[in-house]
């Protein structure tokens, strides 16, 4: 059995499992941020959801790297899979991932193409938009000169931040804040940039069908 049939196998067991995790992870996380006043058992266990969760995305790691047989190599070849070890905020993206993967072990996606960009794209952008919310929320509403007191403030940055609106009516002031800023920034314009393309290939795709279809001489 070859490197690659073993790694895919490995992948195919422990994709649901890890969703899973990704689910929890965020939704622990979340708790810890959101429910200041949680009593000190239940906050011992989000910590260890935190850490069980995390410890699952690290060990995932480790065996598709051992499966891969490429050595360092694995690490620039799945680089994002590298950053999302070092920032587990990023992992319920995964989800998007495993739905796509489900859809086409089915047979062909539901979706059309254009359909499932702008799709998961959304998905992409909403569980940004949360997980962002939550961090630059921890860091800034107790800091001094803050603009996002509230939950609220930094749902609405978030979402003028990934839309690339970037109103400035609230803004980051803290050195986690402002890194969270430019990573939004980056995934805002990598996915407004995804949806545009794919709206315009749809709409010449259109109008080609549409000249295609014309009777000559009109």
């Amino acid at each position: 059995m070859t490197d690659d049939s073993r790694q895919a196998r490995w992948e195919k067991r422990t994709e649901a499992l890890l969703a899973v995790a990704s689910l929890l992870y965020l939704t622990s996380y979340a708790v810890l941020v959101l429910a200041s006043g949680l009593p000190g058992v239940w906050r011992n266990v989000c910590l260890t959801v935190l850490l069980a969760a995390w410890a699952a995305f690290a060990v995932d790691y480790a065996v598709r790297w051992r499966l891969s047989g490429q050595g360092l190599s694995f690490v620039r070849s799945h680089w994002l899979d590298t950053l999302v070890l070092v920032l587990p905020l990023l992992r319920p993206l995964r989800v998007v991932h495993i739905y796509e993967t489900v859809q086409r072990r089915h047979g062909r996606p539901r979706l059309a193409l254009h359909a499932r960009v702008v799709t998961y794209s959304g998905l992409s952008a909403l569980l940004l938009g949360f997980a962002a919310s939550l961090a630059v929320y921890q860091h800034e509403h107790a800091a001094k000169g803050a603009t996002i007191r509230t939950f609220g403030d930094a749902v609405w940055w978030a979402s003028a931040t990934l839309a690339t609106v970037g109103y400035g009516d609230e803004t980051p002031v803290t050195p986690v804040g402002r890194l969270v800023a430019v990573g939004l920034m980056f995934c805002g314009l990598a996915l407004l940039g995804a949806v545009t393309g794919s709206f315009s290939s749809w709409l010449l795709q259109v109008f080609t069908r549409e000249d295609d279809e014309r009777p000559p001489g009109r």
